[in-house]
């Protein structure tokens, strides 16, 4: 067995692994959870989560088998020192004079071709690269095959695109190691800014206080102490903590022992993924409360909102007219055949409101319906369903956090230009029922005929007689029932009982009038309601189901 195996099987162990397949799942679902939202929640909230997503998925696609650590540090720290150090080669420059380090430098243990596309999406320019794959023979070194060791810039540099190069660049490494000097440890800049970002890696964070050879044993144990404390505050306490020196070697034992239990674990990139995972799942948390259904939209709120659309479609004025078509056509077929004439000359209500018996449709296209002719909704309607539309929103964005209230807002009056043509095609679309005529209508029609003929054949037995008597002829003898002749009795009996069969039959056609507004104001309202759903309610159950299943993967992902 290489020694390589040996420290590989002595330092590696199971606890705190990640498992890379699951780590792929969440950041699966962090891509998921950003597709969901993005439509629906402000760019600025999801600018981590895009940037990890992309990250993860550039990193996971390069190389497994390096493990980037950055020695990271302010000004006169000495980790270039460290660096050349730990590199055993005089490789990135040492200085005094502020800034000292401009630029990344690299070392790879190993052949540096497996690791050049890694470093160029880390961005480290290839004349600042070295490798240390001469000096593999040794078994000291072999054990730190497949590390990339970086210097970065000053983070406290007096150049502003150092620091942001550094900003930069420990957002890509897989583990850093904070090189601090006993004079500076403690430098706020470094805690907060810096270390107490770093509070969900501490298991790929490294402290290590260096030029501790300028320090007592006692004032080490005492430095280290406190740095300790700080690290606490910082939420790194359970990270690494240990004395170095780049002048004296035997210092520089524990932190090689660390890297390389780091490089054989090869656990690096999966647990830093981990821990920016951990900590932008934490962040967008605020942005996920509760679960909430599709169906948040409760019935009295699309009630509401069916009824102020009702009211601007004007739907009771078409089942006034209902009404009153219902009575001309009854008239029409029920009342006194003298009368019918007259009521013909009257128009039809609803054909008044271009609303007949069958929607006429256009002839090229059938989605084409004509306009009705009913007037205009006024500004009190159309203030009661901007009323009813916010409602509509309000409601469903109850139980959610406050960040998805514009969401619904917007998704609820996304579509209401469109609703006044939706409403009118709705009404027009909508079966009336003037197609339908009783059965009892013919009925009494073919009675009101039948007595009109009566009538008619007593008139003219009548107008027969007065002839034969003026010819002097021999007169006709008239049947009589009782005292009265057969054609008076037909004349009069068919007018009589004609015209007062349609005013018996009045109240029953005042009451069927009755029911049919009722039955067609029954079928707009469906029809409205049908509107206020795919216009209004379904935009805001589309937000409200993107919101159920981003909840879901962002369980995923804290998992």
């Amino acid at each position: 067995m290489s020694l390589v195996e040996k420290v590989r099987g002595v330092l590696t162990g199971d606890d705190g692994r990640v498992d890379a397949d699951e780590l792929v799942r969440r950041v699966d679902a962090l891509g998921k959870f950003v597709k969901l939202v993005d439509p629906y929640l402000p760019d600025a909230d999801l600018v981590a989560a895009h940037t990890l997503v992309e990250r993860a998925g550039n990193r996971l696609s390069l190389s497994r088998d390096h493990t980037v650590v950055a020695l990271a540090g302010s000004t006169g720290s000495g980790k270039s020192s460290l660096f050349n150090a730990l590199a055993r080669l005089k490789l990135s420059p040492v200085g005094v004079r502020r800034p000292t380090t401009g630029v990344a430098h690299a070392c790879v243990w190993g052949p540096l071709e497996p690791a050049n596309q890694l470093l160029d999406w880390i961005g480290v320019l290839p004349r600042h690269r070295f490798i240390r794959e001469s000096a593999l023979d040794a078994d000291d070194e072999a054990t730190l095959r497949g590390l990339v060791l970086l210097d970065l810039p000053d983070f406290d540099s007096v150049e502003r695109g150092h620091r942001l190069e550094v900003d930069r660049l420990l957002g890509l490494v897989d583990q850093v190691v904070w090189v601090v000097d006993p004079q500076k440890y403690g430098d706020r800049i470094l805690h907060q800014a810096y270390l107490s970002q770093f509070r969900s890696h501490a298991d790929v964070t490294v402290v290590v206080l260096n030029q501790a050879d300028r320090l007592s044993t006692q004032d080490t144990e005492t430095v280290l102490g406190d740095l300790k404390r700080l690290l606490t505050d910082d939420g790194l306490g359970t990270s690494p903590v240990m004395a170095t020196s780049a002048k004296q070697p035997g210092m520089l034992a524990e932190l090689r022992t660390s890297l390389e239990r780091t490089v054989a674990d090869r656990q690096a990139v999966l647990r830093r993924l981990a821990g920016d995972l951990d900590a932008v799942s934490t962040q967008l948390t605020s942005m996920i409360g509760p679960p909430a259904a599709e169906d948040e939209v409760d019935r009295a709120t699309v009630r509401q909102l069916s009824d102020a659309l009702a009211a601007q479609a004007g739907v009771s004025a078409v089942a006034d007219a209902a009404a009153g078509s219902y009575r001309h056509r009854a008239a029409a077929s029920t009342g006194w055949p003298v009368l019918r004439g007259l009521r013909k000359l009257r128009p039809d209500p609803l054909r008044r409101l271009h609303l007949g018996e069958k929607p006429e449709t256009d002839p090229v296209s059938t989605d084409i319906v004509p306009r009705t002719s009913l007037p205009e909704a006024d500004a009190a309607q159309k203030s009661a369903v901007g009323i009813s539309v916010r409602a509509v929103a309000t409601r469903a964005a109850a139980p959610l956090p406050e960040v998805w209230a514009p969401a619904l807002s917007t998704a609820a009056r996304s579509r209401t230009a469109d609703l006044p043509d939706a409403l009118d095609r709705a009404v027009a679309t909508t079966d009336l029922g003037a197609a339908r005529t009783p059965f009892w209508w013919r009925a009494v029609g073919g009675l009101q005929w039948l007595l009109v003929l009566a009538a008619v054949a007593g008139v003219v037995w009548l107008l027969l007689g007065y002839a034969l008597r003026l010819l002097g002829l021999p007169s006709l003898g008239y049947p009589k029932i009782g005292a009265v002749p057969l054609p008076t009795f037909l004349l009069l009996g068919g007018l009589i009982v004609g015209f007062l069969l349609w005013l018996v039959l009045k109240p029953l056609v005042d009451w069927g009038a009755r029911r049919a507004r009722r039955r067609v104001e029954q079928r707009l309202r469906g029809s409205v309601t049908e509107v206020a759903r795919e216009y209004v309610v379904a935009p805001v159950r589309e937000v409200l189901n993107a919101y159920a299943q981003a909840r879901e993967a962002l369980s995923t992902v804290r998992s």
